[in-house]
């Protein structure tokens, strides 16, 4: 088989090439896959492919390097070390197959790129200077042209606000027990951006209580069934390089998911309520969410109370300077970021731009509450598995052009909020295509879709650069065997991880 090398082989290697072809070219070897069996149902471009393959291989088998090629080190002990690359580069195969360079960079043969991949050593991802389009990142145009193909600056922003959603689950779980008895005290919050910090503490309440007889049978639940818990925090930039390179300074709300007893009864009240403040009947949430965000606590203000009165302070103490306000949630997070920012965005006579990122979050109003949100300018990108149940609940039992037909105080017609960016747990190489309901829905899946995520089009990116440990450590059952096998391999067993901070890429503020 005659292979044309000449366009693609550089000049220094073709005298080394076709020496070495004229030794094998005609003998009965391995190279020519058509000499050992009846190839009339393979096509040629398969047989091209395993011809390089076995080409690869014989020229590996050499000791000869190339002199032109040839690159020289020092070592530690002042010897020359000599290095040299493979001569099949020069045949390009990228540029034949574009997609077999994709393929072959996030094989698990590439153990030096899984090494670093599921390594906890955090990496710098570098971040582009804003300043001069942070309003078209903010929503301002709804995200319009900047999804399919995914922006990478959008796509760095979104990752960055789940990270603070992350660490509004890190800052729960660290200490998830509130007392009945008085006030709570400030709590610690590991954020990973150091150019933010924690202004105010956020906790929601629950309406309901379980009856007396649940603490009977089972007294040891703790804080699974307190009322009042702490649900996330709001946080400032305070960095002048960072506030340089957005173009502003932001105020993130970030809000964890549901983790009580009580959240979770409050996520099943899926009736349609008036908004309290609403002149307009035909505007309406889901019961349970309006709950946890009005609902007053024994020691603690509503949700509602708490970030409407810190972002007024806040307004107030950067008067004059560009300000945004951006909200993030993940799951029930995702849901109260909708009422969060409803509700400050008539908090003040000039609030600043009002943007929602949120991840797994569910249906929460009606169609009069979309209008509502609409007429207030505030701008929702929702992040949603194609895998995902939550994203299609409430309402789950009706489509949603069914839904559009329906009258709007239908307790069941929920309509969704905003611009969507969908992802694909099966677009993900190192997944599996039957991965189970939690994996669809946990928070690292979704950042680990979206830093992977092109376009609808398009596979998972081979220069992803976000992390697999966590998703490793959290959903290690889902993730194929192939690379756990792998990470046993590299010595990075699932169990000695231990993550005290969300596994997030770190960026100089440049």
């Amino acid at each position: 088989m005659m292979i044309g090398v000449g366009l693609t082989l550089p000049a220094q290697n073709l005298n080394v090439f076709n020496a070495r072809r004229a030794s094998f070219k005609c003998q009965k070897s391995p190279l020519n896959p058509t000499s050992r069996r009846h190839v009339s149902s393979a096509s040629s471009t398969e047989l091209t492919r395993e011809t390089l393959s076995n080409l690869e291989k014989l020229l590996q088998k050499s000791n000869q390097l190339d002199p032109e090629r040839v690159v020289k080190t020092s070592t530690s002990n002042g010897s020359m070390e000599t290095k040299g690359k493979g001569l099949l580069e020069g045949l390009n195969l990228s540029r034949i197959w574009p997609e077999m360079k994709a393929a072959e960079e996030m094989s698990p043969r590439h153990l030096n790129r899984l090494q670093r991949l599921l390594s906890k050593t955090m990496e710098y991802s570098p971040r582009n200077n804003l300043s001069s389009r942070w309003r078209e990142y903010h929503g301002c145009n709804d995200w319009s042209g900047l999804l399919d193909p995914l922006d990478e600056n959008l796509r760095r922003e979104v990752v960055r606000y789940g990270e603070f959603v992350q660490a509004a689950y890190h800052g729960f779980h660290s200490n998830p027990a509130m007392s009945t008895d008085e006030a709570p005290l400030p709590r610690h919050v590991a954020l990973p951006d150091r150019s933010y910090k924690v202004t105010k503490s956020l906790y929601t309440t629950s309406s309901v209580g379980l009856p007396k007889w649940v603490d009977d049978v089972a007294p040891d639940l703790g804080w699974m069934t307190q009322r009042s818990s702490w649900i996330g925090y709001v946080a400032v930039c305070d960095d002048k390089r960072e506030i340089h390179r957005m173009g502003r300074r932001e105020i993130v709300i970030a809000l964890r998911g549901t983790a009580t007893c009580m959240e979770w009864a409050e996520n099943f009240r899926a009736q349609l309520d008036q908004i309290p403040d609403s002149d307009d009947p035909t505007q309406r949430v889901e019961r349970g969410f309006l709950s946890l965000h009005k609902t007053r606590g024994a020691h603690v203000p509503s949700l509602a109370e708490l970030v409407v009165e810190e972002v007024q302070r806040l307004i107030e103490m950067y008067k004059g300077e560009p300000l945004s306000i951006t909200i993030t949630g993940h799951s029930l997070g995702a849901a109260l970021s909708l009422l969060v920012a409803d509700e400050i965005s008539s908090c003040a006579p000039h609030v600043p731009p009002v943007a929602v990122f949120s991840f797994g979050g569910p249906r929460v109003g009606n169609k009069g509450f979309v209008e509502r949100l609409n007429k207030k300018n505030v701008k929702v990108l929702r992040i949603v598995n194609n895998q995902d149940l939550i994203t299609k609940v409430p309402g789950v039992f009706i489509s949603e052009k069914a839904q559009q037909q329906q009258q709007q105080d239908n307790p069941w017609t929920y309509s969704h909020v905003g611009t969507e960016l969908r992802v694909d747990t099966k677009m993900s190489p190192y997944l599996k295509s039957n991965v189970d309901i939690a994996c669809c829905h946990d928070l690292e899946a979704y950042l680990h879709l979206v830093d992977g995520y092109l376009s609808s089009k398009c596979p998972f990116r081979s220069n992803a650069k976000r992390s697999l440990a966590k998703l490793l450590h959290d959903q290690g059952s889902n993730v194929k065997q192939l690379y756990t096998h792998k990470a046993l391999s590299l010595n990075l067993e699932r169990d000695r991880f231990s993550f005290p901070m969300p596994s997030c890429l770190p960026s100089p503020s440049q």
